[in-house]
């Protein structure tokens, strides 16, 4: 008899268990489409991030999302406003919220140097100040290897004083680039701690603004202007439209100092891209992650008959032989070329501690020896496009594969690297990605709360600039930029990979 007690309390403790689940999961509100939301100087917009619902592939899937949507919603916002973004978290874990690339007061930067984590139910008033035209985005600031993962990413477009800062075009469409990794119906997450930290978590299932099959439809002849942002744990995207030039006109902080037509760019992630688009013929057009390995379509843009009221086809046709110079964004970079050939004041470069709970070991030459082959090796063009190490990438760590940023002046790693920078006096950093690391790939350095120039590759002076606020160090690369320490307070900086952030791929700074 008291085997049998045993017996039912169990089977009610399974039946409530999965009673649990399934009202949770049909209780969570089913995602929604990202709104765009027009917010002027001091206005206040409420956020909040839960959980809900997703449908991928024909399987419904528990995530997470800013106000019930993936991507979050689009806050369009006035160069120089600011305004008040009243936060709650309930999500039922810790996080924060950052504002991606936004230089705001260090109090509102959403990261573990200025805020303490937020627990469930609790909220925060972020007060964002936006003196830079651009796109940028928001984001947890806690596992964001998860959290991210999830769904939790939405975008702030900030629109210039000057109604002429870009060339007239019909439409501006935001465009997401994300994966996922799904295996046996379910989201390859471990909640416990994070995984993949050798390789970083890429996904298997393609999205462009939360969705597999996304559309635009447009009309011949249409001009659109793509905001385009990474927002990917780990994939770099080889951006392409088939059949059509790009025209790059920006990035991460704005204009670059003129116009180049590209057939494709690639994207870290956490940056953005800015490009625009003369769509002549009336068909579908393919939206392409086009790399070496393979190409992805990622969704399309089915342009029909229909005739405009206005184009701008035209004006963007004269623009095939004579590209446009960006006189704002070259005014405000002349104040920093001369220090763009002085020397280095500071130097840093990435490692990788791995230990033998990886199933590896080391051999003579100093290369790690794991199931599926040496992790040495430069990858061609420095960029891994996709997760070559399998099985062992998966099941690695932050115990057994931990990365580092050094600071090779004081051999100083990590968040114990004690930068004081002198307010409004520029600094030169030299970024190192070794070519005989134990395993090398492509790292995207993020600082917050500045912007910087990328003034070499490899030694050689980058002749068309952009403020940018992360850049993608490939693999066996050195890369210079000038930090505009333009901003106060104690921040952070660190690779972008979600996996390796979690994995100690963090320092802070302080600007005085």
């Amino acid at each position: 008899m008291k085997n049998l007690y045993i017996a039912l309390g169990v089977a009610v403790v399974l039946g409530i268990g999965g009673w649990y689940f399934s009202q949770s999961t049909r209780l969570s509100p089913v995602v929604q489409s990202m709104q765009v939301v027009e917010l002027q100087d001091g206005d206040t917009y409420d956020l909040t991030a839960s959980v809900v619902t997703k449908e991928i592939d024909g399987m419904k899937y528990t995530m997470l999302a800013y106000n019930g949507s993936i991507p979050g919603p689009l806050l369009k916002i006035p160069q120089g406003a600011e305004v008040t973004i009243n936060f709650k978290n309930e999500l039922g874990m810790n996080t924060l919220l950052h504002s991606h690339g936004v230089r705001m007061d260090n109090a509102f930067d959403g990261s573990q140097t200025s805020q303490k984590e937020m627990k469930p139910g609790e909220t925060f008033s972020y007060k964002l100040k936006f003196p830079d035209v651009g796109m940028y985005w928001y984001h947890p600031h806690v596992r964001e290897d998860y959290q991210q993962e999830l769904g939790l990413y939405g975008g702030f477009l900030v629109v210039p004083q000057d109604a002429a800062y870009w060339s007239p075009v019909n439409r501006e469409v935001p465009l997401f680039l994300d994966d996922i990794l799904i295996e046996d119906d379910s989201i390859s997450l471990n909640k416990k701690e994070t995984d993949h930290t050798l390789m970083g978590r890429f996904g298997n299932v393609m999205l462009v603004n939360g969705e597999t099959d996304y559309v635009l439809d447009a009309k011949k002849g249409e001009v659109i202007r793509f905001y385009v942002t990474n927002a990917a744990n780990t994939r770099p995207f080889n951006f392409a439209i088939s059949g059509v030039p790009l025209k790059l006109v920006g990035a991460d902080g704005g204009a670059y100092e003129k116009e180049e037509w590209v057939d494709s760019v690639v994207i870290g992630p956490s940056e953005r891209v800015i490009v625009e688009v003369l769509f002549n013929e009336s068909r579908d057009y393919e939206i392409l992650n086009a790399t070496p390995d393979r190409v992805y379509t990622l969704g399309t843009v089915r342009v029909s008959d229909e005739v405009l009221a206005v184009s701008y086809a035209a004006t963007f046709g004269e623009l095939l032989g004579s590209l446009r110079a960006y006189d704002d964004t070259i005014a405000s970079i002349d104040p920093f070329r001369t220090y763009f050939a002085k020397t280095p004041d500071k130097r840093i470069a990435f490692t990788i501690d791995m230990t033998g709970g990886m199933g590896g070991h080391m051999m003579p030459d100093g290369t790690w020896m794991g199931g599926t082959g040496m992790l040495s090796g430069v990858p061609e063009g420095g960029i891994e496009w996709e997760d070559n190490m399998g099985a062992m990438s998966a099941a690695s760590n932050s115990d057994t594969a931990q990365w580092h940023i050094v600071d090779q002046d004081t051999g100083k790693q990590d968040m114990n690297i004690d930068w004081t920078f002198a307010r409004g006096e520029p600094v030169k950093i030299r970024i190192e990605n070794p070519a005989d690391s134990m395993h090398p790939m492509q790292h995207p350095i993020h600082f917050h709360g500045q912007r910087f120039l990328v003034v070499t590759r490899d030694g050689i002076p980058q002749t068309n600039l952009v403020w940018k606020d992360t850049v993608l160090v490939k693999a066996g690369e050195t890369v210079e930029i000038i930090l505009d320490t333009s901003n106060p307070g104690v921040w952070m900086a660190h690779c972008h990979i979600a996996e390796h952030l979690e994995a100690g791929m963090m320092m802070q700074f302080e600007v005085r």
